[in-house]
């Protein structure tokens, strides 16, 4: 049979299906090795025949074009027979599934996980641009009851409509953690940028923020954040307004045993006490008032004992604004020691009631602070708002992390991501690139390249975003990444020669 010939008996069956030519069809076991080896993120559908795939073909051919640049779908059917060796070869055996299909997940060469979410579009373009991540809220069975809301347009549209009084929850997705799942009536993901107006617009300045509404007017936040699913309903029944809370009385008039300090107050006491440890702290700061009780309770030691080493001060420094000019306090609670007047060491480590008391019989000069990682020797190339676009257009392949220095998972693939870019040190038209995005102008370079959460993986072709890693954070992940694009590159200049 002519090639031709073949082509016009497959057209009509592939036209019926729907099928979108990003879909690879694969029978040869060759050719799905090298798709494994040059691919890092892969869906393939293995059905027992080409009509039993029809209704994931019609959902896989606009998930492939969704994820176009970030994964890929491939399709191998079972029942012909060069598709038939290729299945007993990798040990599959779609048969033996619903309706025939089975859908398998491979990841940087090799089997990942059987893909057993929901066959649902959104849910299929969620895994491939995240495989290892959690899944969406409206997948567990608990959130069945909940409206999810995708657009703002949805959202006015959602308002207008519902006569019964509707309570909102604007959230943004969690890495480590799924947020806050309970019954409410309505649930959207505001973290985009795309809903900055929205945010404003009901005061939405962490996450989750519930908001009340009744015949699509804003009423109220709803401010138990840790209730239950019995304390909403409960709350849903007379529904009221947050309570105006009683002002805060400042430290400074409690019974705490610290010596609270003025601008005018701050020089004499050093002269009385040759020894002392002075908390500059902001009433609003949270880190100082989880350190505020344990600080306490180290001065009922230290403060009223007849042989003490030294004693505790502390400083409102919103209020007694120079002494923290003066020390350059830029950041809340920043702990001083003070010997005879002299600000001697800055103690970041000293927290705890015990570790103050420690410190106070011994002062010990802290350790040296940690090393920025751009400050660190690697082959990394660290970038900028300045020179950021400059450097990636010399290079062919960039993967590029942002990230936040304070960012546990940034932490964690800090080393991996290292070790890659060391391996590759050598080839000129690679980069591994890192941006730090609290730092300057990068929060606005970040937000232009799509960054909603830390870390996140650019790949750059010259300086244009062909798309986002959703791979393995570990040091196999990176670098097999890079290998499968040098990999292709290759295979396009051998295909040149031969054409040659």
């Amino acid at each position: 049979m002519s090639v031709l010939v073949l082509l016009a008996c497959l057209l009509p069956l592939l036209q019926a299906l729907k099928v979108s030519p990003l879909i690879e069809k694969v029978s040869d076991h060759k050719d799905f090795r090298k798709l494994l080896r040059t691919r890092t993120n892969v869906l393939v559908l293995f059905t027992t025949s080409a009509s039993s795939g029809d209704s994931h073909l019609k959902l896989l051919s606009d998930v492939a074009q969704t994820v176009k640049g970030q994964g890929t779908i491939a399709w191998v059917n079972c029942g012909d027979s060069e598709g038939r060796k290729l299945c007993k070869k990798v040990k599959v055996n779609p048969s033996s599934k619903h309706g025939g299909a089975e859908l398998l997940h491979y990841k940087d060469g090799t089997f990942h996980t059987e893909y057993s979410r929901p066959a649902t579009f959104k849910s299929m373009v969620a895994f491939l641009k995240d495989p290892s991540g959690p899944p969406l809220w409206e997948e567990n069975p608990e959130a069945k009851d909940i409206v999810h809301i995708e657009t703002e347009k949805d959202f006015r549209k959602l308002l207008k409509k519902e006569e019964r009084p509707v309570l909102l929850m604007f959230y943004a997705p969690c890495e480590s953690f799924h947020c806050l799942c309970v019954r409410v009536l309505a649930g959207m993901n505001v973290h985009p940028a795309e809903f900055d107006g929205l945010k404003q617009e009901f005061d939405v300045k962490g996450y989750p923020t519930f908001c009340y509404f009744e015949k699509g007017k804003f009423l109220h936040h709803y401010e138990n954040y840790g209730a239950s699913a019995k304390d909403i309903a409960d709350w849903m029944k007379n529904p009221q307004a947050p309570q105006p809370k009683a002002p805060e009385v400042p430290w400074s008039e409690t019974d705490s045993p610290v010596y609270h300090l003025t601008d005018e107050s701050f020089d004499s006491f050093l002269e009385e006490h040759p020894a002392a440890l002075i908390m500059f702290y902001a009433p609003w700061c949270g880190h100082c008032k989880k350190m505020k009780p344990e600080y306490d309770e180290a001065a009922e030691v230290l403060n009223k004992g007849s042989n003490s080493p030294g004693v505790l001060a502390a400083v409102d420094s919103t209020v007694h604004k120079a002494a923290g000019e003066r020390f350059k306090i830029s950041g809340f609670p920043t702990v001083k020691f003070f010997l005879r007047g002299e600000d001697t060491f800055t103690l970041p480590q000293l927290r705890s009631r015990d570790k103050i008391i420690e410190f106070m019989h011994s002062p010990q000069a802290p350790p040296p602070p940690e090393q920025s990682w751009e400050d660190q020797p690697s082959s990394v190339s660290h970038l900028g708002s300045e020179d950021f676009r400059e450097a990636l257009k010399k290079k062919k392949h960039a993967l590029v992390m942002f990230y936040a220095p304070w960012c546990p998972h940034c932490k964690n693939a800090v080393p991996h991501f290292t070790a890659a870019a060391e391996l590759f040190r050598e080839d000129r038209k690679i980069v591994y690139s890192a941006v730090d995005c609290t730092r300057g102008q990068n929060h606005e370079l970040c937000k232009q390249e799509g960054v909603e959460g830390y870390p996140t993986f650019n790949h750059y072709n010259y300086g244009k975003l062909v798309g986002k890693y959703n791979g393995d954070r570990g040091e196999a992940g990176f670098i097999g990444f890079m290998r499968s694009l040098r990999g292709r590159d290759q295979e396009k200049v051998v295909k040149k020669k031969e054409e040659l």
